[in-house]
């Protein structure tokens, strides 16, 4: 950040202040019964998400471009989780509201980048569908992994440099006054609101942000799929079409579980209450990593076989053992 700050202006001295409080939700009858459900939640996406990890790790049937991106939203979903529920269990069940700044500025970026690459992770899964169903002929030869990895590493490096400018400029703001964070983690709109020097350079890039991240994102995944339905009207019968569509059936999931508390939160911005864009926002940090594994083992056979492959396999080694023993 100190490279940061040199690029943008010298002999400039900012007020930081030496730590933020983050309140979380306010008013709330047995709010501490909300902060459970988020540590199960939480168990549960990361047995899920290991679990996914595992089965694309051990199966060499699955290690095509597509469950290379399933591995990567398995791996963000995962780090996103284990970097921000056990802060939250531990500032409000545990009751140690106070962050420093540091901590809050590292904390803020590694929660903004993994919500950030969920949404780019679904763009890469609809892509591979769009293909996959318009181009089933040409697939392997435009789906490969190198490109796979160097479109999802496209993606890391785009939302680690926007990221890595959104907290620069947070550490170009001066604290004079309150440092309560009405959110239940660093959320960027809450703190460059508490700055009592000029915002305006976070405040174009908050207006921004959502329309880069998340906007943008969703329209293309949209897009993919307009174009996939109107294809398939031409040139499929209704049992190929619906055959072909059944494959997107998870990915399409993913996307409204994902995509539909962000479009509410940001549609209705300030007319919804501070507790509600709280739950919302906290609902799609937790919810979707625990259910893209629960829906990827559900809906697509390739997985379900492998599980069951390898169940089988371990049930096989377990009996051989018992019986050598005996």
């Amino acid at each position: 950040m100190e490279l940061f700050n040199s690029a943008l202006g010298k002999n400039i001295t900012f007020v930081h202040p030496a730590y933020f409080i983050i309140s979380g939700l306010v008013g709330v009858p047995y709010i501490k019964y909300y902060y459970v459900f988020l540590f199960f939640v939480y168990v549960i996406s990361v047995l899920g998400n290991t679990a996914v990890m595992a089965v694309i790790c051990l199966d060499s049937n699955l290690r095509t471009p597509k469950y290379v991106a399933v591995f990567n939203l398995a791996f963000v979903d995962l780090f996103g989780s284990s970097a921000l529920v056990p802060k939250v269990i531990d500032v409000f069940l545990f009751n140690h509201p106070y962050i420093s700044y540091s901590d809050c500025l590292t904390f803020l970026f590694i929660c903004y980048t993994c919500l950030d690459l969920q949404s780019f992770n679904l763009v890469a899964l609809s892509y591979d569908r769009l293909v996959a169903v318009i181009f089933p002929l040409h697939y392997s030869v435009k789906i490969t992994h190198r490109f796979m990895f160097s479109m999802i590493a496209s993606f890391w490096v785009f939302v680690i440099v926007a990221n890595f400018v959104t907290v620069g400029l947070i550490t170009r703001l001066s604290f004079c006054d309150s440092v309560l964070i009405n959110s239940y983690f660093c959320d960027h709109g809450q703190i460059y609101r508490l700055a009592c020097n000029d915002n305006f350079p976070s405040y174009v890039l908050s207006c921004l942000y959502p329309v880069l991240m998340f906007w943008l994102p969703l329209v293309f995944i949209l897009m993919s799929y307009l174009y996939i339905c109107c294809t398939l009207v031409k040139v499929a019968t209704v049992q190929q079409g619906l055959r072909a569509f059944k494959t997107c059936v998870g990915h399409l999931s993913l996307v409204a579980i994902y995509f539909t508390p962000l479009l509410i939160t940001f549609t209705l911005m300030e007319k919804i209450h501070p507790n509600a864009r709280i739950i919302n926002l906290s609902l799609t940090s937790v919810i979707p990593p625990m259910l893209n594994p629960i829906i990827y083992v559900l809906q697509t056979q390739e997985i379900k076989e492998s599980v069951k492959k390898l169940l089988k396999t371990r049930w096989k080694c377990k009996i051989t053992k018992t019986s050598a023993l005996k």
